[in-house]
């Protein structure tokens, strides 16, 4: 493992515990060179009550790649469709150590209009 995703891995520990103590619903999003995944964990973390990535189909349709703000952005609102559909509301934002900027924000923004809180 890289120094880098390490110190990465480390922000992100810190962060799930304060969410933890919050007691809310996380929404974590997990960034890699190709794909963009986000998924709505139950406030003990035990379960996954919604999920959206840029290799599902109804989220692919008519992007170029699923690695730009674009593809982000379409993520963002199908997580917040999905989990209103689940009946969750507010949540806790667990960007997992990444910076909050580019694709990271657009999904974040997305989710946001789309009608979740956090």
């Amino acid at each position: 493992m890289s120094i880098k995703n390490q110190a990465r891995l480390r922000r992100a520990k810190s962060t799930r515990a304060h969410i933890r103590e919050l007691g809310v619903p996380r929404l974590s999003v997990l960034r890699t060179g190709q794909h963009l995944y986000a998924q709505i964990f139950s406030a003990d973390g035990s379960t996954v009550l919604a999920s959206a990535n840029t290799l599902q189909a109804d989220v692919k349709e008519g992007l170029k790649n699923g690695k730009n703000s674009d593809a982000a952005t379409r993520v963002g609102k199908i997580i917040a469709e999905r989990a209103k559909a689940a009946g969750i509301e507010k949540v806790a934002f667990d960007r997992s150590g990444y910076r909050y900027h580019g694709r990271v924000k657009a999904l974040a923004d997305a989710a946001r209009e789309g009608g979740l809180q956090f």
